[in-house]
Parts: structure tokens; C-alpha cells; sequence
């Protein structure tokens, strides 16, 4: 069973005007993350991805992806474990499912809702659990949106009580948390999580899961910045393109984010976690996406971006209604709930 540790060590150097070299550039450890593989068996997503040259899977918890409330959990989590050591895979545990508590309503309850934040809470707890049984890297969660009814105030009072509960089985478990910024929800910055952590003291077991493309949606920094801004606490990334001011994932190559000088931050500031990709629509070509991304990433580490406009190098995308985000995914505006 692999240890769990955090991503980054800290007080790593800043950049460098001129960039590193090649050869001083630490390899970086890419992942897949299994919301991108809703329509495989869980085995079979991680052995594909294993397949593909990845290093590591970032798993959310759903009802078809080692469900935390499905009976004999010790027993398969042990099972899981086994089987990520044969393929080689770390694991970062992810908690997005979207109807896993609510089958009609998406990501509720959460930790700010008036009715079900205990629901919640012992979910985080159960994922906490797991990822200690899997000795995970971390275990990733975020604050969701706030309900309109719920004065803002009283929602951060909530989060501020849930986040404390949920460090607390951390701590106790050994297990490092990755809290993850999310467009449109109450926390959707570097700010936001900088608040957050102040709040609860600035407990070591409350990390910081970075998603570069956030970063590109609303981040006032540029992506490098951002990476070097979140050097001390960063303990999880996910990686995916995106467009300023619009919340939609996007394959490498179809938004906005030029990724070497990303990349090249993660190594300076001593990144040593997986960085995993995050796609959760695109599960209609799953394996195709993942071969490409990973392709893509590789390309990146230390030259141009590659010219995914050339269909015999790099086939793009196929058309696909799951494709296109729904009406929450619209924009980055923080005015407008928007969730993954």
C-alpha cells in the first residue's frame, strides 16, 4: 500500500527569468481522473489508464466507482488497493460525485445547504476513510454554491463548522486534504481558500487542490502565478484547458491556457503530486481523450504547445452531446452558480 504524503514541499525556490532547462526540470506525474470514465467499470478505467503510461487516477466516489455506502467497504478498498499496487497507480480521492446524495439534485446536499449538510459531512468523512485505507495522496473536495435563501454570512459560518469537522477525521486518519476553489460556489478562488484556511487556523492537513484551468476562468494572475501563489499548501492538481470567463473543460489545445510555462512552474515550485487530468464530460471517448491528453501534457513540458489542428497528428474531439457543458457551466462570473 503506498503512503500518503503531500504534493508539494515547501518554501521551494521562486521562477527564474530565463526558465529551466530541460534537464533541471524534475519529471512531473500525470493522472486521469475516472469522472471522465463514467461509462467504464471502475476496473476497467483504472487498467486503461494504467495502459496508457499514466502515473496515477484521481477516483470520485460515485454509486458505480466504489460507492461509500455500498456494504463491505474494508473489504474493497483492501481489493482497490491491491490492484492500484499492481498497476502502479497513486490515487487522489475525489468527493464531485454529482447525484451520489441527491438523485435530483445535482451536488446537494453540501456544506452550506439548510437542510443535509450532516449528509455532507459524512460523506467527507466516509471519503476520508477511504482515502486512508488507499493511502491516498489527498482527498479533494470543495464548498458548493451557495443556496440563494442563505445569507452569506450564515453560509461561511456553515462552511467554516463543516470544513473543522471534516479536518478533524483527517487529522485523526492521517490524511491531507485538498480544499478545491470552484467557479461559482462560495469558494471559487485563491482568495477564497486563503480565507478559508485562515478561518480554521491553518491547520496542516488542509490543503489546496489547484485546478489550472479555474485559474484561466477567473484567477486575476496569470496560471503560472497562480501555481507559484499555491506553492506552500499545494497538495493536489487538476489539469484541463479553459477560456477566460467561461466554466466549461476543455481538451488540451480548444481553450486559451498556454501550458509549458504552467508546467514549468509546477516543477520549480517543487510539485511532486499527480497532475490530473480533469474532463468529467467527455466520457463518450474516454480512452481517446486520455491517450490525447496525456500525448498533449508530455509534448508541453518543455517546448510549444502542439498543433492539435493537424487531424493525423492529434485527432480532435468527436461531436458529442455530452460535450457541451449545461446551463450551470455557462460562465465564471461568481455571480452565477456553476459546479462540474
Amino acid at each position: 500500500m503506498r503512503d500518503a504524503s503531500p504534493g508539494a514541499t515547501g518554501g521551494a525556490a521562486g521562477p527564474t527569468t530565463a526558465g529551466p532547462s530541460a534537464a533541471s526540470i524534475p519529471a512531473l506525474r500525470y493522472g486521469f481522473g475516472t469522472n471522465g470514465f463514467a461509462n467504464h467499470r471502475l476496473g476497467d478505467a483504472l487498467a486503461v489508464i494504467a495502459d496508457l503510461g499514466y502515473d496515477g487516477v484521481a477516483l470520485t466516489l460515485d454509486h458505480h466507482h466504489l460507492d461509500p455506502y455500498a456494504p463491505d467497504m474494508a473489504a474493497r478498498v483492501a481489493t482497490l488497493g491491491h490492484r492500484l499496487d499492481e498497476l502502479g497507480l497513486t490515487v487522489i480521492v475525489e468527493t464531485g460525485a454529482r447525484y451520489l446524495l441527491d438523485p435530483w439534485h445535482k451536488h446537494e446536499p453540501t456544506l452550506l445547504s439548510t437542510d443535509g449538510r450532516p449528509r455532507r459531512v459524512d460523506f467527507l468523512r466516509r471519503a476520508v476513510e477511504i482515502g486512508a485505507g488507499l493511502g491516498a495522496q489527498a482527498v479533494s473536495f470543495w464548498s458548493g454554491v451557495k443556496p440563494p435563501a442563505v445569507p452569506t454570512r450564515t453560509a461561511w459560518d456553515r462552511l467554516v463548522d463543516g470544513c473543522a469537522h471534516v479536518v478533524a477525521a483527517a487529522q485523526t486518519a492521517g490524511v491531507v486534504l485538498g480544499f478545491e476553489p470552484e467557479p461559482g460556489m462560495l469558494v471559487e478562488n485563491l482568495h477564497g481558500y486563503e480565507q478559508l484556511a485562515a478561518a480554521l487556523g491553518h491547520p496542516a492537513a488542509f490543503g489546496l487542490t489547484l485546478d489550472i484551468g479555474h485559474c484561466r476562468c477567473l484567477e486575476p494572475y496569470s496560471v503560472a502565478d497562480c501555481v507559484r501563489r499555491s506553492k506552500d499548501r499545494l497538495v493536489n492538481v487538476q489539469i484541463d484547458d479553459m477560456r477566460r470567463g467561461t466554466h466549461e473543460h476543455l481538451e488540451f489545445g480548444s481553450g486559451e491556457i498556454d501550458f509549458p510555462p504552467v508546467l514549468a512552474a509546477l516543477a520549480q515550485v517543487g510539485y511532486a503530486g499527480l497532475v490530473a487530468v480533469e474532463l468529467p464530460r467527455h466520457s463518450h471517448d474516454a480512452p481517446g481523450v486520455a491517450r490525447r491528453s496525456l500525448d498533449f501534457l508530455r509534448s508541453s513540458e518543455y517546448g510549444p504547445r502542439p498543433d492539435t489542428a493537424d487531424p493525423a497528428a492529434a485527432p480532435g474531439p468527436s461531436a458529442s452531446a455530452d460535450d457541451h457543458p449545461s446551463s450551470e457551466e455557462a460562465a465564471c462570473a461568481s455571480s452565477t452558480p456553476t459546479s462540474t
